[in-house]
């Protein structure tokens, strides 16, 4: 028996004509959420167009894409008017869109937004909490898919820089269902044990669909509790997540992440080399300086002729004494001259002075007589003269 068989490509020209003829398919007015969005260097638009049950592929071409008033990305919701038409290398059907409206933020986008702005009311994105990432860690803890391409760049990455550090790979699911749990499992086990120093958690770049765990309210909150400092490396560098805003540091890639955690040792080799010959050179200015300063201590008149300062001293000690003993003399010869005055002045108050004379004193029991009406008939009194003194009766 022989059989008529056609070849793929004249099957997928049958099925590209059948589309183009139907001219339901040539006017369609689509609506769904964008997910697996790519804007092409080219300018054309690739992306999925979903709803909760189906997706369809997309396309749209430069010379529309330019007429858009926003930029579409994954989660939004549009409406699409195109044609459904067969792309027959491919053998795929998919919608060439020419015109697109926003309906809307798709449902995981609102939730987004909704638990960002509920966890940042709550503080879980305080700068005030946020712990510093350890300069020189030895232990670096990462919670990613084993097989993927970022535990091999983190690992090549850390081995370039500084191969003394050890890589501590707790694998755990990125995407699908109850990867959020185990994330947040993992980052618990990695604090009660203290496996890490530092702790990188982070997946390859995705749909908003993939990168979905790493915005759930469960491992936002893991990340905040942790004692660990963690760096986020989720997705590429224009995709983030709820972990992005909690986490400790955020690394645009996986790599990148790998280069703040772990030192340079070279890069520190190096410093340390200069700091070394920079410390070298300022001993050695330091010794200069000493040596110069101890070459004029010792040129100095103390060393050279030492007795010299001893000799002034003398001199300086013989002024001293002959001003003191000037100063004792002139005292002395003051003094003098004051109890000579002193002498004069009681001397020419001496009651003897009074009875050379021609004056005598009269005393009754031993006291001045100055009165006659100090004495009466027949007291005895003594009469004292410059040359004795005599008793008497008052008659």
């Amino acid at each position: 028996m022989k059989y008529n068989a056609v070849t793929v490509t004249q099957l997928n020209k049958y099925l590209k004509d059948r589309f183009d003829e139907d001219e339901n398919l040539n006017a369609v007015l689509v609506k769904g959420e964008i997910s697996n969005f790519k804007n092409h260097y080219t300018g054309h638009l690739y992306f999925t167009l979903k709803d909760e049950n189906s997706l369809i592929k997309c396309i749209m071409f430069k010379s529309y894409a330019e007429k858009l008033q926003f930029k579409p990305k994954d989660g939004m919701k549009v409406m699409v008017f195109g044609s459904v038409s067969v792309f027959e290398r491919d053998g795929v059907y998919q919608i060439y869109c020419k015109s697109m409206l926003e309906d809307g933020m798709g449902d995981l986008h609102e939730k987004f937004e909704q638990l960002k702005a509920k966890l940042e009311a709550e503080g879980l994105f305080s700068q005030s909490h946020k712990k510093t990432i350890p300069m020189y860690p030895k232990i670096i803890g990462v919670l990613t898919s084993q097989t993927g391409a970022v535990i091999r760049d983190i690992i090549n990455v850390s081995s370039r820089r500084n191969p003394n550090v050890y890589i501590r790979l707790l694998p755990v699911p990125v995407q699908g269902p109850g990867a959020a749990e185990q994330i947040a499992s993992k980052i618990k086990l990695m604090n009660e044990k203290k496996l890490a120093d530092v702790l990188i958690v982070g997946r390859g770049g995705g749909s908003l669909e993939d990168l979905w765990p790493f915005n759930e309210e469960i491992v936002a909150r893991a990340i905040y509790e942790s004692e660990i400092p963690i760096i986020s490396a989720v997705g590429h560098e224009t995709d983030f997540t709820i972990a992005d805003f909690v986490a400790d540091l955020r690394a645009p890639t996986p790599s990148a992440a790998a280069e703040l955690a772990v030192p340079d040792i070279y890069e520190l080799k190096q410093k340390i080399q200069n700091y070394q010959n920079r410390y070298k050179e300022a001993l050695k200015k330091k010794i200069e300086v000493m040596k110069l300063k101890f070459e004029k201590i010792m040129k100095s008149r103390v060393f050279t002729d030492p007795t010299r300062k001893i000799i002034d001293n003398s001199i300086i000690l013989d002024d001293y004494i002959k001003r003191l003993e000037k100063a004792i003399t002139e005292t002395q010869k003051h003094k003098k001259n004051k109890y000579n005055e002193l002498i004069a002045k009681l001397d020419a108050l001496s009651p003897l002075k009074t009875l050379i004379r021609g004056y005598s004193i009269v005393e009754k029991e031993g006291k001045i007589i100055k009165s006659a009406k100090q004495v009466n008939k027949l007291d005895e009194i003594s009469i004292k003269f410059i040359d004795g003194k005599i008793q008497a009766k008052v008659l």
